[in-house]
């Protein structure tokens, strides 16, 4: 069910404390924590505490925590001291989503082209 922690889910597991992360924010309903394979010298994921599927299922359940796990990636980039960075959702496996667990990538601290990918 959305909103509920899930068994089988990492994420969940890393906000319950069963998995460890590197910590680098926390908020009564985000996590931010280094990504395990960072993809550019700032990787940090902010994820919602609450266990929704993807960004789509976050929007459309809970709004106000939407704009919690975005209005983080600011406050995680500024914390980082970034002048410019990357805010990803990736919404679905064809997408690049590995983990089912909405969340929100930062990534920075180098040059990042577009078009992405």
């Amino acid at each position: 069910m959305a909103g509920e922690p899930q068994d089988d889910c990492l994420f969940c597991k890393i906000v319950a404390g069963q998995i460890p992360a590197t910590i680098v924010r926390e908020t009564d309903t985000t996590v931010a924590f280094r990504d395990i394979n960072p993809q550019a010298p700032t990787h940090v994921l902010v994820i919602p505490k609450a266990h929704y599927r993807d960004a789509a299922a976050l929007a459309a359940g809970a709004p106000e925590l939407a704009a919690d796990v975005l209005r983080e990636t600011q406050e995680v980039a500024g914390q980082e001291k970034l002048d410019s960075y990357r805010t990803v959702f990736n919404t679905g496996a064809g997408a690049g989503q590995t983990v089912w667990h909405a969340h929100a990538h930062v990534l920075g601290g180098r040059g990042l082209e577009w078009p992405p990918g």
